[in-house]
């Protein structure tokens, strides 16, 4: 996989805008309206269902599925499974974000039912998330994390080669790895923590990037270095948490050329 750039992160934007992908979603009531808004801000369509039925519809005619399971109630949770079914069965590719996975046993049942029974083009969630599915007892504070996402760059890596696809491990130094490579993205901005959704929202633009990038590694990097650079430039110009979500919005749809460095600042090594 040739290393993302400013060229080539610039392409997949200017696809997103252009032909604005269906991202269908079957996410969690605290963040539908925070990552359909955030796809809208970048330029992708986004459709938000829990019906089974009507999400195992929508997936197969969608660009990509997002699946997030951050509360899993019983609807919600089948919405997932067939949904991620029919996406599988015509090759569309599907984001998983497994939140709090290892809190409840609820959450580790549904989380390994659907590493089971859905092909994953890319697991992103943080570390603690990363580490229980990998294997490790790694329990999490509710949705938040209690390592950091460096804590995690084995478990990433190991996770990746086991299921056959990209594993994003999200904190102040993105860790991704298709179980091949390891590539380290720092950036961000720790106010973008104080504000409910924004992983959920990284797994959602992943969702945008995998409609028009055919590689998910590619794709994934684009996505993580676009949270980065919107959320400092939104700390910027924020006081809080509450004009931090208003100027992430902002930052996404008026996302320029210039705003992103030759070479996203991605370390990477051959594992």
């Amino acid at each position: 996989m040739a290393l993302p750039t400013e060229d080539s992160l610039w392409r997949d934007i200017c696809l997103i805008r252009n032909q604005a992908p269906l991202v269908v979603n079957v996410t969690n009531n605290v963040v539908t309206n925070v990552t359909a808004n955030a796809l809208l801000a970048l330029g992708a369509s986004p459709a938000m269902s829990h019906a089974p039925a009507d999400a195992a519809e929508l997936a197969g005619l969608a660009g990509a599925l997002v699946l997030n399971m951050g509360t899993p109630a019983k609807a919600q949770a089948l919405s997932m499974l067939e949904a991620g079914r029919a996406a599988n069965a015509v090759g569309v590719p599907v984001a998983f974000d497994p939140v709090a996975c290892g809190a409840t046993g609820l959450r580790r049942s549904l989380a390994a039912q659907l590493l089971m029974e859905v092909r994953f083009a890319v697991v992103r969630g943080n570390a603690s998330e990363i580490l229980h599915l990998a294997g490790q007892d790694a329990r999490s504070k509710g949705v938040d994390s209690a390592h950091e996402s460096e804590q995690a760059v084995e478990a990433a890596a190991a996770l990746a080669a086991r299921l056959g696809c990209v594993v994003c491990v999200s904190g102040a130094v993105d860790v991704l790895s298709d179980g091949q490579t390891l590539h380290l993205l720092p950036g961000g901005h720790p106010l973008m923590t104080r504000v409910t959704g924004m992983g959920c929202t990284a797994t959602a633009l992943i969702g945008a990037f995998l409609a028009v990038n055919p590689a998910p590694l590619q794709a994934t990097l684009h996505a993580m270095a676009v949270m980065a650079v919107c959320g400092e430039q939104a700390a910027a110009q924020s006081a809080g948490p509450g004009s931090m979500q208003l100027h992430y919005l902002d930052a996404l749809y008026t996302l320029e050329e210039g705003h992103f460095s030759a070479e996203l600042g991605v370390t990477t090594r051959t594992l």
